[in-house]
């Protein structure tokens, strides 16, 4: 398999939800106007804390300076696994548990951190712009290594880096953070770029305006429900996540979705938020996933981390996970 390092680098960012509309103005730009500026990689998800922003470097300079907003210290790189060639926006998902036991733990083995980001379309494995000769060093013997450099692909080569990298000494990874699932269905979707001005009203609403009390959905005494959404415009290609009444909003056959209808149940990762530094998060949770052979979206937040597993298998996960959780 490739490992292709693209060229966007990426800025992670937390909007405070009462600032929200400081920043609607650069947001909207960058989700409807895309050919008005020149970011290629965008990605906004509201949760019930805050607004996630992942943006690259010229998106960035559409959002707005403003207290409510809380920026990462560092600079961060995409990695995305290609199985069989091509790219990766046009290649079939290979799905976070796929890549578990081949990218993500052995980064967490060797204390690199990661922020996770899938999509429709595939997996984003971010990590910081510095830590970049590890990572390259890491997973060299498993992946042919490319990077993307004005658009084209091109062999990687080691930064100059050659030795002086210990083994890791491979230790278990007890899940050390609580577990929580809300009832909510979610949906994993996109739509056709050339629909999106058919549907921007309602995606702005959506987006910016629903989480008040007329978004009860249907709900509103079910206190275990919360509000997600998740957008992203990467590279010309759009992923939704949404729960599945927000998703009937829509006009039938604009979402894209599969055969089966799939729905999927969130596990929330986190009692409080995890910060940047702490390594291993999203292997303590992907690694039992990849064991019992259950797929898995999984978005890293400002905040908190979330993954999305089949709604059938959502008892098995949350009872392996919580096996682990007490291996400690």
């Amino acid at each position: 398999m490739e490992l292709h390092i693209l060229e966007h680098r990426l800025k992670v960012a937390s909007i405070e939800r009462e600032g929200i509309q400081i920043c609607t103005h650069g947001l909207i730009k960058l989700a409807f106007l895309s050919s008005r500026t020149r970011c290629k990689f965008f990605s906004l998800t509201e949760t019930p804390e805050d607004y996630t922003i992942i943006v690259d470097e010229e998106g960035f300079k559409e959002l707005p300076q403003t207290e409510h907003m809380s920026v990462a210290d560092a600079t961060w790189l995409a990695l995305n696994v290609v199985s069989g060639g091509g790219n990766a926006s046009n290649s079939q998902p290979i799905g976070v548990t796929k890549i578990a036991k081949s990218v993500i733990a052995p980064l967490a083995d060797h204390n690199i951190s990661v922020f996770m980001l899938s999509t429709y379309q595939t997996d984003y494995i971010l990590v910081r712009e510095r830590d970049l000769p590890l990572v390259m060093h890491t997973l060299s013997s498993e992946f042919t290594l490319l990077r993307v450099v004005n658009g084209e692909t091109v062999a990687a080569s080691l930064l100059g880096v050659t030795n002086g990298f210990d083994k890791p000494k491979l230790v278990p990874r007890p899940i050390i953070h609580p577990l929580s699932s809300p009832s909510n269905l979610f949906c994993v979707t996109s739509l056709d770029p050339d629909t999106l001005p058919s549907v921007a009203t309602l995606l702005m609403d959506v987006m910016f305006y629903s989480g008040g009390p007329k978004d009860g959905s249907g709900c509103p005494d079910d206190s275990s429900r919360i509000r997600f959404f998740s957008f992203s415009l990467i590279e010309g290609y759009i992923s939704l996540v949404m729960d599945e009444q927000t998703a009937q909003r829509f006009p039938n056959n604009v979402l894209f979705t599969s055969a089966s209808g799939e729905l999927w149940k969130m596990v929330r990762i986190g009692g409080q938020p995890l910060g940047f530094d702490e390594c291993g998060i999203v292997a303590q949770i992907s690694e039992p996933l990849a064991t019992a052979d259950i797929p898995a979206y999984y978005i890293s937040t400002f905040k908190f981390d979330h993954a999305l597993v089949p709604e059938e298998n959502i008892q098995s996960v949350i009872g392996a996970l919580r096996t682990e959780s007490t291996a400690q």
